[in-house]
């Protein structure tokens, strides 16, 4: 373990996150809302802590191993969560305990989306557009961004890669080098996000609001800058248009590239992951429309419009919301939070265990259920026209087993909390899948929970953003050995 190299990679990686206070900083200083000094002094705590770092280890020259990866991924996060909660604790105007602004924080940063802040509509600007770019940066990955820099710092980011984005994937290798691909995939990032910027002004949203929106939109994060959420302007055009651009935000960016660079759609429909994903969402949407219309909840075209929105916004995890869905059949909220744990495509922004995960699996059950019927008959997997190797397989069924041992056991540690079944059961959702929104107590915030609770969902947000393996295998005695 190179625990000097990885000290000077987090040194680097706290100064060049430093700078996304500058921004804030500025805002704060044009409207004179009396941040300005919080800003002011987490910029300069964290510069200075990512400086302190660095500095004696700069000249240390030593290659990167994937077990180094893991530990600067995992540290990066968690430490990048105490740092990005530094504004909330001492910024004026919002008063928030110490947990609540490391779960504020957190939940920015894996964009989960899940608040502890009321009165957003009275909040200072500069504070909003601070935790409108938290999820923004949080929804690409700031380690995938930072391995496009990090060779000219003469810090190689493959193994970084590796351990930000484990488990099943198509090619993720879109160009020979691995800072090329971070940066086709930034490219893709950015473009997304100013057509959303764009399309959201156009549809009558102020600038301010364009921008924040997009930020959370394209990185699937779900804060909003006003209590209401989307709800707020009141606009069946705004809820499309967040719809589609949740949707698209949902696949993989590769794919998005390649049909940039090729000039074509044919790529998805030529994917397998893409068509499962767009075939889970429509079921879900058809579902839920229909349990609308029955139970006279709404007519229906608000059916069709509420309808379309919210189960993309629970499935691709983003948690935007236009009403209490406490007043809709049980069953709809409950039914998508299932569907929330799928998420969205391997290479998205999305959390949950990923489409592929589930695609996987669910053809691993087909080959069995042949395999019975025909028992001599040799009957590969196959994703597309490529086989899947069994390693594959058992890496994909671990990590559901890890996933489920997880849900259950953090569901239990919030119901030794105090929590009801119901408020449990949607926390961990929410947290786990980076989805951010549930039902039961946590319908309208996690602002009442408890300060245990909270630091347990801070635990599971960052679970659920690592996707499990990359946190976990840090507790593993073979971890450390030499």
């Amino acid at each position: 373990m190179h625990f000097a190299v990885t000290l000077r990679v987090l040194g680097i990686l706290l100064m060049v996150f430093s700078m996304t206070m500058v921004p804030p900083l500025f805002m704060a200083l044009l409207a004179d809302d009396h941040s300005a000094v919080g800003f002011l002094s987490a910029l300069g705590i964290t510069f200075f802590s990512g400086l302190l770092m660095w500095a004696p280890l700069r000249k240390v020259e030593q290659e990167l191993r994937i077990r180094d990866g893991f530990l600067i991924t995992s540290l990066f996060w968690t430490v990048l969560g105490i740092f990005g909660a530094l504004p909330f604790a001492l910024a004026e105007g919002i008063e928030l305990a110490p947990t609540e602004a490391i779960f504020e924080s957190i939940s920015g940063l894996t964009s989960s989306g899940g608040t502890v802040i009321t009165g957003l509509d009275q909040l200072a600007p500069s504070i909003l557009f601070y935790r409108q770019l938290l999820q923004w940066m949080g929804g690409i990955g700031i380690i995938v961004v930072a391995v496009a820099v990090l060779p000219m710092l003469g810090v190689g980011g493959m193994q970084l890669y590796k351990a930000e984005t484990p488990g099943p994937s198509k090619d993720n290798k879109l160009t020979p080098r691995i800072a090329g691909t971070a940066k086709a995939m930034f490219l893709v990032y950015v473009i997304l996000t100013i057509a959303c910027a764009t399309t959201y002004y156009v549809l009558g949203m102020s600038a301010f609001d364009a921008i924040g929106h997009a930020f959370s939109t394209i990185a699937l994060g779900g804060f909003s800058t006003h209590d209401a959420s989307l709800g707020f302007f009141d606009s069946d055009a705004i809820l499309i248009a967040s719809s589609i651009f949740m949707l698209v935000s949902g696949m993989n960016f590769g794919l998005h590239f390649l049909a940039f660079r090729r000039r074509t759609l044919s790529v998805y429909r030529q994917d397998s992951e893409t068509r499962f994903y767009l075939a889970a969402v429509s079921v879900c949407i058809l579902t839920t429309i229909a349990l609308l219309i029955y139970s006279n909840t709404h007519g229906h075209k608000e059916s069709i419009i509420h309808g379309v929105f919210q189960v993309i916004s629970i499935i691709t995890t983003t948690g935007y919301s236009t009403e209490n869905l406490a007043v809709w059949p049980i069953a709809i909220p409950i039914m998508a939070i299932f569907f929330s744990c799928m998420g969205g495509c391997v290479g998205s922004t999305a959390g949950g265990i990923k489409v592929m995960r589930l695609m996987l699996i669910a053809k691993q059950g087909v080959r069995e259920l042949k395999q019975l019927v025909h028992p001599q008959a040799v009957i590969p997997l196959k994703v597309g026209r490529r086989r899947v190797e069994a390693s594959i397989v058992s890496a994909v069924w671990s990590f559901f087993a890890i996933y489920t041992t997880i849900y259950i056991v953090l569901l239990l540690l919030l119901m030794m909390t105090g929590l009801d079944f119901v408020t449990a059961f949607s926390a961990v959702a929410a947290c786990l899948n980076n989805l951010g929104m549930g039902i039961g107590g946590v319908a309208s915030g996690f602002g009442a929970l408890s300060e245990p609770t909270t630091a347990i969902l801070c635990f599971a947000m960052l679970l659920g953003r690592l996707e499990i393996f990359t946190l976990l295998v840090l507790f593993t005695p073979a971890f450390w050995r030499t």
